[in-house]
């Protein structure tokens, strides 16, 4: 494996870890696409550093029970501003 994508997935879960990031989140900050966040966090995390992998893989599995909620609110805030404009 190329030495600068495993650099890669561990800045990526680091970044995650530290910061509570999403998976779209992190793939914005570190200009790559969520299948590439996704795909090194996942696999190539751990193969490379299993302990990383599984502390990243906390925080994703938190991410992914709220999302629903994240989208609930982003929906209504969406319609508040509408409602204003109109």
């Amino acid at each position: 494996m190329n030495e600068s994508v495993e650099k890669r997935a561990v800045m990526l879960a680091e970044y995650i870890i530290e910061t509570n990031a999403t998976v779209r989140t992190a793939a914005k900050r570190f200009d790559v696409s969520k299948s590439t966040v996704h795909t090194d966090v996942s696999k190539r995390l751990f193969r490379i550093n299993p302990a990383l992998a599984a502390k990243v893989r906390l925080v994703l599995d938190e991410n992914k029970a709220q999302r629903h909620i994240r989208g609930g609110k982003a929906t209504k805030e969406k319609y508040a501003r509408l409602s204003q404009k109109g």
